[in-house]
């Protein structure tokens, strides 16, 4: 007997929740909830702006004079969640060159329309769904609309964050190249209202600018 995931997608099928009109005035829901099959999810493969695969690694720099760092690897290791195979992707930063935050962040993919899904984190505001009322979000759709509001964490008291694709056609220069037709999305949380990160993906490569910080390589390292 296959089983369904009460959080997902299916080709769109959305359940959407409310939200605060006081602290956002769009009218607009973020969608909370997706339909997927477990059997449909992997912790290997591709979205068209986030690479899941052992070994791919970004490394984002700032350009000011306290030189932060964000390394993002894709670990070679999975974690299971109820009766999800996830991969685990690190994410190290680093402020002139001493350890600001280690986290690891639990993804799958769905074979079929390439939405990626988050189900957990271990760091600050660590969850894992299927714990303490945390349910999975989605990361990054597979097929990405402009103007589409989604949750990434449904991990209440802990973690909200939620997403809005600002833009498909953004152009972004980095130290690692010029990259166009990128996507843009604001990132917001109504745990913290007052807090907004502007995100830009690369088809193909993936993180390419998060606020002050830009590409500097990417790719897997040479051994």
């Amino acid at each position: 007997m296959k089983t369904i995931l009460s959080i997902s997608l299916v080709a769109g099928a959305l359940l959407v929740g409310a939200q605060d009109p006081a602290k956002d005035p769009d009218p607009r829901p973020f969608t909370d909830t997706f339909i997927v099959d477990e059997k449909d999810l992997s912790p290997t493969g591709r979205n068209p702006f986030f690479i899941l695969e052992p070994g791919y690694q970004l490394v984002l720099e700032s350009g000011d004079a306290k030189k932060e760092v964000l390394t993002i690897t894709v670990l070679n290791e999975t974690k299971k969640i109820g009766g999800v195979e996830t991969r685990v992707v690190e994410e190290r930063e680093t402020v002139d060159g001493k350890e600001k935050e280690v986290s690891r962040n639990f993804l799958a993919i769905c074979r079929k329309t390439s939405s990626l899904y988050y189900f957990g984190e271990d760091a600050g505001g660590a969850w894992l769904h299927g714990e303490k009322g945390a349910r999975f979000g989605m990361l990054m759709p597979g097929t990405v609309l402009l103007g589409a509001r989604h949750y990434q964490e449904v991990a209440p008291g802990a973690a909200m964050d939620r997403a809005e694709v600002m833009s498909l056609s953004e152009t972004v220069e980095t130290p690692a190249g010029k990259f166009e037709k990128c996507l843009k999305v604001l990132e917001t949380t109504p745990l913290e209202p007052d807090d907004k990160a502007y995100k830009y993906y690369a088809p193909g490569v993936g993180l390419v600018r998060e606020g002050g910080m830009k590409l500097a390589r990417y790719g897997k390292p040479a051994k």
